[in-house]
């Protein structure tokens, strides 16, 4: 059985593939020592630029947040908005989300993404 797949409009597809998710420890780690961090009143987003050609987005969602189906509900969230987005390539994201980020209506979360997104890749990092 496939899976479903969003198909916008103009026939791009929004999927998320495998080669998009930070998967591993060190990936992570990688992103939060070195990494741009801004904190939002939805999320805090760090970014930190890779030699892939390709962009990645990582998901901690901590038990503070809430149970598992509140979780994997922020998850989904943060995953559309990475899907939606036009993120230049090159650039690995790790989205920590915080709880109005499940309040939020969608046209918010996705300004407050693009919002740190675009102060994360700007800045210059320290002895560049």
């Amino acid at each position: 059985m496939g899976a479903l797949v969003e198909q916008a409009p103009g026939g791009t597809r929004h999927t998320f593939r495998a080669a998009q998710r930070l998967r591993k420890r060190p990936e992570f780690q990688r992103v939060y020592n070195r990494g741009e961090r801004v904190r939002t009143r939805l999320m805090t987003l760090l970014a930190l630029p890779n030699e892939r050609g390709i962009s990645r987005l990582g998901i901690a969602a901590t038990r503070k947040l809430g149970g598992a189906v509140v979780r994997n509900r922020a998850k989904r969230r943060v995953r559309d908005i990475f899907r939606r987005s036009d993120i230049p390539p090159g650039v690995d994201i790790v989205v920590i989300p915080r709880p109005d980020l499940l309040d939020a209506d969608f046209r918010t979360l996705e300004a407050d993404f693009r919002y740190a997104l675009r102060r994360a890749v700007r800045r210059p990092r320290p002895g560049q």
